[in-house]
């Protein structure tokens, strides 16, 4: 039995730690909304208490799982951190799907108080979270420190490796969400297609779903796409490895003008995207995520329509 402390129950954490209690842990727990923690206690058994630094002190290793770069150094650093409460020897494990300097920061910040760092982003999604199934990628720098925390994660995960130094974790998730990117891209222009040619979505998710074009998008989300309910994105494929992950990487804007990424310019002039609607614009600038298909029917994002930048890394082919 190792003591175990999770903060940040959402959609992902609550199930995830759930599995820590079956697994006989010692667990305790941190949300920002307390009502929530309260409820899962309540639930599994385990302990709400009411900052991470109390939860990291309650700990030998502890798990992290929130929203984005910001809200893990929001729990993780400062005076009620997990970092504040974590004794020497402690382990922090990061799900948070982040860019990898923060993890590199994270893990700088760790060894100066004597304690271990996992950057460990997850794949799965709900359903893999709530039965136990996730896919697990992970950075460290001490190969002693991610075996350690392993035996916690297989918990609720049925792969988990280390493929390098921390950052090397939030870097893999990255090549995860291109490669979903362009399979979901394909799927739903399929889906456009068939509504458009008359077919019955459903019906013929049933049988195509049973061949070569199978695929955990093609079951998960064809559904969704045939109504029209365009409300997830895949995040972080953009600024967050294009200009901050990948050291000396450049490319040159719309005016003709290089950039480099320590200038942490946006990867497009916005303008030049006019198929993507505001909403997205705003969430590509302010939010560094890249959406994974487009509402407009039949406008693929792909396209590039209009797009003359010349950007080295990029998922959309610019024009001539």
């Amino acid at each position: 039995m190792t003591r175990v402390g999770f903060v940040g129950l959402g959609v992902m954490g609550y199930p995830m730690a759930g599995h820590l209690v079956k697994a006989d842990h010692d667990v305790s727990v941190f949300n920002r909304s307390a009502h929530k923690a309260a409820k899962w206690a309540t639930q599994h058994g385990g302990r709400a208490l009411p900052t991470p630094r109390e939860v990291a002190a309650a700990s030998d290793v502890v798990m992290v799982c929130v929203g984005n770069d910001d809200d893990v150094r929001s729990v993780v650093n400062g005076r009620d951190g997990v970092l504040a409460g974590l004794t020497k020897g402690g382990i922090l494990v990061d799900h948070t799907t982040t860019s990898a300097t923060l993890a590199r920061d994270l893990a700088v910040a760790a060894a100066e108080v004597g304690v271990g760092f996992v950057d460990a982003p997850v794949s799965g999604g709900q359903a893999g979270a709530e039965n136990g199934m996730l896919t697990v990628m992970c950075g460290a720098d001490d190969e002693a420190v991610y075996g350690h925390a392993r035996e916690v994660i297989m918990s609720y995960a049925r792969a988990c490796e280390r493929l390098g130094g921390a950052g090397s974790g939030q870097l893999a998730k990255m090549v995860n969400q291109i490669c979903i990117a362009g399979i979901v891209q394909g799927l739903s222009e399929g889906v456009n297609f068939a509504q458009r040619a008359g077919l019955d979505v459903e019906q013929l998710i049933g049988v195509i779903s049973q061949g070569a074009a199978g695929s955990w998008q093609m079951v998960n989300r064809s559904s969704t796409m045939a109504r029209n309910e365009f409300d997830f994105t895949i995040k972080d494929v953009a600024d967050g490895v294009a200009w901050s992950d990948i050291k000396g990487l450049s490319y040159r804007n719309s005016q003709g003008v290089i950039v480099h990424n320590e200038d942490r310019a946006v990867m497009h002039d916005m303008d030049t995207l006019p198929f993507v609607t505001p909403v997205y614009k705003r969430d590509l600038v302010m939010e560094n995520y890249f959406i994974g298909y487009l509402k407009h029917p039949y406008i693929s994002f792909y396209t590039g329509r209009g797009c003359k930048s010349r950007c080295t890394f990029c998922l959309w082919p610019q024009t001539v």
